[in-house]
């Protein structure tokens, strides 16, 4: 049950992060170029994305690793389902952290032009 809760989440972060650059809210490219900040606040302690950006890099290790072949190798569709799955929870995750990120820059005075 929590499992199916946690799918719906990611899936509802997706298309609310996908859906706000239609709605006035942060472009991809605006996201996507905040990562390295993002990250580097992390490292420095500012920001408190830690844990979520360690799950959001496990996850793409896992999607990217040998390892993950062997469910492909032997279960075809199945395998490839848990793939599909793991990409669109870190593509929300991505689009939703970043947003909380540009929100937590806007809020201390860090906005970057661009």
């Amino acid at each position: 049950m929590a499992r199916t809760l946690k799918r719906t989440a990611a899936f509802s972060a997706l298309a609310k992060a996908l859906m706000s650059g239609a709605r006035g809210g942060p472009s991809i490219g605006k996201r996507l170029g905040a990562l390295p900040r993002m990250i580097k606040a992390t490292a420095k302690g500012d920001y408190d994305g830690g844990m979520r950006l360690a799950l959001m890099a496990g996850a793409t290790a896992y999607v990217v690793s040998p390892v993950d072949a062997i469910p492909e190798a032997f279960f075809l569709i199945f395998g490839l389902a848990d793939d599909a799955l793991m990409v669109t929870w870190l593509a929300g995750a991505v689009l939703g952290e970043t947003e909380r990120f540009l929100a937590w820059e806007k809020e201390r005075g860090r906005v970057v032009v661009g």
